[in-house]
């Protein structure tokens, strides 16, 4: 069969077998949660109550009913990106507008880019200001959504648009092997991203300040010595001015690390259960996890550029997927577009494959901090971030083999055995 006729076939094939997949465990999600929401799992009873439990479950199954929606929506924008032809209008109209050339092509981007995050848009209010506020979970006011979302397309003008374009040129000026060339600059540019992230990006959107509390900063002091772990500093973030959720975590790379607890973190949980989370923050350093996940991100992003830059060379991809490539001009935003378009379409059924290593991870990264600090504060210390952040204690078992990067609190807590914990600092 001619390969214009195979790529619509099998595009739209994996497409509808994605989003039966799709619906089918979300259905599976709803209705588990559901037939448990009236009872506190066994090994949850006593410290987990009634009331916290059926909200979890009922911000879990409201959460899952508008993923649906949100997903039936981004299903059909996204035919009508491809089979549909809007790409292609959208080049052609471009194209007689601005002529044939780099302006063009980065207006492509750009203009798909604004389109793109415009229909999103209804979705993201809707689940900041009515489902995040009916749990609440919403700290938000709508001008400081609005100054957000002006200060994000802001920085992805000035940082997004210079690496599109420069991206752009490589694929049209430095011949057959520009894919590998376009996966070095995109790669050191993500290496930069993680050191200038934590020091210019993320103190435009929240604010940083040094941790004051000194017993706290004494024993986690103490902790990372222990672990031989080294930090630049130790931040609070204030999580609070938008969200109710609460979560420690670090950021940068190198000479950058920082350790960032949210306000809202301190403010729940026991000095011991703060040691807990930070240790096993620092057991996915310990175990390399970190690296290893770069040293992935690396090879897929090499493959996946240099299979961009195969298909940019055929017509059948573009004719395939509802594009007329430009006869007398380049097509390279064209083929970018599409390539990040079709990719998540058959990418899909691996990626129970990435969370089941995302929560083996977090399984050695839970047994290290047991060993470092206390299994019973590590215990409580989840527990309440569940509990605080509105987690099922529920989920439907193969929902999360396909979804969860975190494994379920029962299995968590099933792993951890009573360990004497180590001398904690004063």
């Amino acid at each position: 069969m001619d390969s214009s006729y195979t790529l619509p076939l099998a595009f739209g094939a994996f497409l509808l077998a994605g989003l039966a997949v799709k619906f089918w465990l979300a259905s599976r999600q709803i209705r588990h949660v559901a037939r448990h929401r009236d009872a506190v799992p066994g090994m949850f009873q006593g410290t987990v109550s009634l009331p916290a439990h059926q909200k979890a479950a009922d911000y879990t199954i409201v959460k899952t009913r508008f993923g649906l929606l949100e997903l039936a929506f981004g299903v059909a924008v996204l035919l009508g990106w491809t089979l549909l032809g809007g790409l292609d209008a959208l080049n052609r109209l471009l194209r007689d507008g601005l002529g044939i050339g780099m302006t063009q092509q980065l207006a492509l981007v750009a203009v798909f880019a604004l389109i793109s995050g415009a229909a999103e848009l209804p979705f993201t209010l809707y689940q900041t200001f009515v489902i995040e506020e009916r749990f609440g979970f919403n700290k938000m006011s709508l001008k400081l959504w609005t100054i957000d979302l002006a200060k994000s397309v802001l920085l992805g003008a000035v940082i997004g648009l210079p690496i599109a374009a420069l991206i752009l040129w490589l694929m049209g000026a430095t011949g057959r092997l520009w894919w590998l060339w376009a996966w070095c600059v995109w790669m050191g540019f993500n290496l930069l991203l993680l050191v200038v992230y934590p020091i210019f990006i993320a103190p435009i959107f929240n604010k940083f300040k040094p941790l004051e509390d000194e017993s706290i900063k004494a024993r986690v002091t103490a902790l990372m010595q222990r672990c031989g772990f080294a930090a630049k500093g130790l931040f609070v973030m204030d999580g609070s001015k938008r969200s109710a959720h609460a979560n420690a975590y670090f950021t940068g790379f190198g000479a950058a690390k920082r350790v960032v607890f949210y306000d809202t973190l301190l403010a729940k949980l026991a000095p011991g259960e703060v040691d807990a989370v930070l240790a096993h923050e620092l057991g996915h350093f310990k175990h390399k996890h970190i690296l290893k996940r770069i040293a992935g991100l690396f090879a897929l992003s090499l493959a996946g550029f240099a299979l961009l830059g195969w298909l940019s060379t055929q017509a059948w991809f573009y004719f395939g997927l509802g594009v007329r490539p430009n006869l007398s001009g380049p097509n390279d935003a064209l083929a970018l577009l599409l390539f990040l378009l079709a990719v998540p379409v058959f990418s899909f059924f691996v990626s129970p494959l990435m969370a089941l290593l995302s929560r083996k991870h977090e399984f050695e990264a839970d047994a290290y901090a047991v060993q470092q600090t206390s299994g019973q504060d590590l215990s409580t210390a989840l527990l309440k971030l569940y509990e605080d952040n509105a987690s099922t204690l529920t989920p439907d078992p193969v929902f999360v083999k396909f979804y969860y990067s975190h494994p379920p609190a029962s299995e968590r807590l099933a792993r951890m055995t009573p360990a004497p914990a180590r001398a904690n600092a004063p």
